[in-house]
């Protein structure tokens, strides 16, 4: 029964270790900044184009760029894009006025964009074997001249 009044505690606010935790919650918050002016916008619309983004960003500073990623084949939008403004500040001033809200009726969030992680190299084509006299074997297929 002790445990359980100890929880409500904790969870009413009434302890002082609650403070503790509440108090490095927020510092938490408050120091997980932007480390770069570009910003990753995810839940976009199919509909959703390089223009109506840059016009809905534009209120919170001077973009440099807003791009919405497409599809190579298809040419419509992937869903995500990405934003860049000239400061960090105005970055985090448009990560916190537009995370969450409707954009083209679908619910957009906002979030820090992540360095692109390298790809590894694709696998090589087995190469066909030579003879001594000049002759590629492709094991598969047969003799090639």
């Amino acid at each position: 029964m002790a445990f359980f009044s100890t929880v409500r505690r904790v969870l009413n606010g009434s302890s002082s270790s609650s403070s503790v935790l509440r108090s490095q919650w927020t510092s938490f918050r408050l120091s997980s900044t932007l480390t770069s002016p570009k910003l990753f916008i995810s839940g976009l619309s199919r509909l959703t184009t390089d223009e109506k983004l840059q016009e809905a960003f534009t209120s919170f500073g001077q973009l440099v760029e807003a791009k919405v990623i497409t599809d190579r084949a298809t040419g419509r939008s992937k869903g995500f894009g990405f934003v860049t403004y000239s400061t960090i500040e105005e970055a985090e001033k448009a990560r916190e006025g537009m995370n969450a809200k409707f954009l083209d009726g679908w619910v957009i969030f906002v979030d820090p964009a992540k360095p692109r992680e390298p790809r590894p190299p694709p696998p090589q084509p087995q190469s066909a074997e030579t003879s001594e006299f000049g002759i590629r074997t492709n094991k598969t297929i047969g003799w090639c001249g």
